[in-house]
This record gives structure tokens, C-alpha cells and sequence, in this order.
């Protein structure tokens, strides 16, 4: 089995912030994370990063909120997605 994409947005929004979504399956969990997703939730400039959502080998599901890194609790796609865009308003995004 490849990767199979199963989300991906990208829009700019007020003021030229850019917010990008990309959630694959992939053939096997990226370790230590076990629910065979791989995602990237972007919300910030072309030069800054102010708010993502990702999980990467080794360091598992985290999140990164003007520039500090914290875990996170995966559970859902959905709730993936609605906690990212919780966190986009809370930094003044309106996605």
C-alpha cells in the first residue's frame, strides 16, 4: 500500500496568512504515533510559523504554538482539524 491522501486544503487568508491542511494514511504508523496517519497543519507567513499541527518520526503527535513545541493527543481526524482551527482563532486567524 502507498500513501493515500485523505484531506488537503490551502487558502490565504487577511493579511496574507496562509492556513494548510494535508493528512495522509500511510502504510505504516510513523513511530511512536499508532493511527497510521501522517498530517501537517499549517497556520502562519511564508517566513513564520505561528501555529502547526504534525507528527514526525520519533517525536510523535505534537503541536507548535508561537514557537513552542507541545504534545498532542490525537484522536479523531475531525477533532484534528477543529483543534487546529480552535487554535488559528485564538492566534487571530480566521480560517
Amino acid at each position: 500500500m502507498t500513501a493515500a491522501l485523505v484531506f488537503h486544503e490551502k487558502r490565504t487568508i487577511a493579511g496574507g496568512a496562509i492556513v494548510e491542511m494535508t493528512i495522509w494514511r500511510v502504510p505504516a504508523a510513523v513511530p511512536p504515533t499508532t493511527h497510521g496517519l501522517k498530517y501537517s497543519l499549517f497556520y502562519g507567513f511564508p517566513d513564520r510559523r505561528v501555529v502547526a499541527f504534525d507528527n514526525e518520526r520519533g517525536k510523535g503527535d505534537h503541536m507548535h504554538l508561537h514557537g513552542e513545541e507541545r504534545a498532542y493527543v490525537f484522536t479523531t481526524v475531525e477533532q484534528l482539524i477543529d483543534d487546529f482551527l480552535a487554535e488559528v482563532r485564538k492566534a487571530g486567524g480566521e480560517p
